[in-house]
């Protein structure tokens, strides 16, 4: 019996994994919506079945066990019915790619863990730093924007410290960072990790649509200036989670230049416009910030994870460095990416990209991506044309937010329907859709990730939403509005 990888047991290995494909391929061909509609409880007894205490049932049984427990109640992102959150199928090449990784067990901490592979990311921070327009960039990867997110704001920290050389005790409470309430979560989160003071995230006014306003901006930075406080970074939004917006990183760049402060911009959701055939535009000034994150595994549709950061300036990176003498010694010439990173021990994710870009191309990535852009805006007309819809607002990527709106429901009643549509939807696992709140007040949220879904698709997925609005509304009394009752040709549970 086979239990690691090696010379003797690589003929296992190409069995093993090809049973694996054959299962996860079978189960894609057939799957009929994004979720199984199983309840936690029940999901709950599958999960404590299996004796994980007891003797091994081998590496095949395993992986067919894997079949009912995980494949039949996944949720599958691949479905045109799921439109919750930003999650996007995947790249055939980069998942062939996923297998490589796996199996080789790179690790792209030091150059003697991993040589072409610590070239390989180079090579494509290189092409990211380009495509930014980074003349003398740099970057590493990252497991997700939420890191790319933190480290960001640690370079700008020791930056701005070592800009004002006072005592870092009584400096560090001083220091703030200025974003716009739709700034990613992280961006606070990172202030916290820092050790910056309570206050340190200061929302900046928008344009009323979620956009950074550059004026109320650089009104913010002079009203710190006034009060002895630090501008220590400026966070723009190039995708906002929730309404999909660019912030106008050219005026903010001006603003944040003038009052010394760091540039970020976080590109996690809008990065596949670097490829875009016709929206690159919307990027327009990136190239002055700082620092940039982008997430290939939203926008340039590769396998979770795959994020990276960018600098423009590569010396901004060494104010992470760490060096231990067993791992990379600074007398050490050879390029180890553990220098530029938060992680030590860290995959070999930049493979899935490289695969992808050698496969598809640039171009065709950015068109995929235009393709989700597109979709949007019809979806946009088409709530906005529906008397049964109310639309929340324009995206300028692939996020439609709207809410139910039956006849004779009032303001009150659509913003309860918001959180019970969801519930119905999730529960019967034929329409996954999110949540969200703008503006003080609920409503639901289409995120367009899949290029092969069609406005017909995301018509079918309102139509779930009018029915199930109008039910629990009372407004249809033959569907039932009892939690309980049966909804949607699925028992609903609350």
């Amino acid at each position: 019996m086979h239990e690691l990888l090696n010379r003797s047991s690589a003929a296992a290995h190409a069995r093993l994994v090809d049973h694996a494909a054959r299962m996860v391929a079978a189960r894609m061909e057939t799957v009929r919506q994004p979720f199984s509609g199983a309840s936690r409880a029940e999901l709950q007894r599958l999960a404590d079945a299996p004796d994980l205490d007891g003797l091994g049932v081998g590496s095949a049984a395993a992986i067919g066990e894997l079949d009912d427990l995980f494949l039949e109640h996944a949720v599958w992102f691949h479905d045109p019915a799921y439109v919750a959150h930003l999650n996007c199928p995947v790249a055939l090449p980069a998942v062939a790619a996923e297998a490589v990784i796996a199996a080789v067990n790179t690790s792209v901490d030091t150059y003697d863990q991993s040589t072409i592979g610590t070239l390989i990311e180079r090579r494509l921070v290189d092409w990211t730093a380009r495509r930014i327009g980074f003349a003398d960039g740099d970057g590493v990867f990252t497991s997700g924007g939420t890191q790319s997110n933190l480290h960001a704001m640690l370079l700008a920290r020791e930056w701005t410290l070592a800009r004002h050389r006072g005592d870092r005790g009584t400096t560090l409470p001083r220091l703030h960072i200025l974003t716009t309430a739709s700034s990613h979560f992280s961006v606070d989160k990172a202030a916290l990790l820092l050790g910056l003071g309570e206050d340190a995230v200061v929302t900046v006014p928008d344009d009323g649509e979620g956009r950074m306003d550059a004026s109320a901006l650089t009104a913010t930075l002079l009203a710190l200036r006034g009060a002895g406080r630090i501008p220590m970074a400026v966070v723009a939004t190039a995708g906002t989670t929730d309404r999909g917006v660019i912030d106008p990183i050219d005026p903010i760049a001006d603003a944040a230049e003038a009052h010394g402060a760091w540039l970020h911009v976080d590109a996690a959701y809008g990065c596949g416009l670097l490829v875009s055939p016709t929206r690159r535009h919307l990027l327009g000034g990136i190239e002055r910030a700082r620092s940039v994150t982008v997430d290939f595994h939203k926008s340039f549709f590769q396998p979770v994870s795959s994020s990276a950061l960018l600098v423009r300036d590569r010396v901004d990176l060494t104010a992470g460095a760490w060096h231990a003498d067993y791992l990379n010694p600074v007398e050490n010439a050879e390029p180890n990416q553990v220098d530029k990173s938060l992680q030590t021990t860290r995959r070999f994710d930049a493979l899935k990209l490289w695969t992808t870009l050698r496969a598809l191309g640039p171009r065709r990535i950015g068109e995929l991506f235009d393709a989700v852009v597109d979709l949007a805006a019809e979806v946009h007309d088409e709530i906005a044309r529906d008397p049964e819809l109310e639309l929340v607002g324009r995206s300028q990527l692939s996020t439609v937010l709207f809410r139910a709106a039956p006849a004779g429901a009032d303001p009150a009643t659509q913003d309860a329907l918001v959180a019970q549509v969801r519930r119905v939807l999730f529960d019967s696992g034929r329409a996954l859709v999110a949540k969200t709140v703008v503006d003080g007040r609920p409503c639901l949220k289409l995120t367009l990730l899949n290029p092969e879904t069609t406005l017909d698709d995301v018509r079918a997925v309102l139509d779930l939403v009018k029915d199930a609005a109008a039910a629990l509304a009372g407004i249809t009394p033959a569907l039932g509005v009892e939690l309980d009752g049966d909804l949607l040709g699925t028992e609903v549970r609350a």
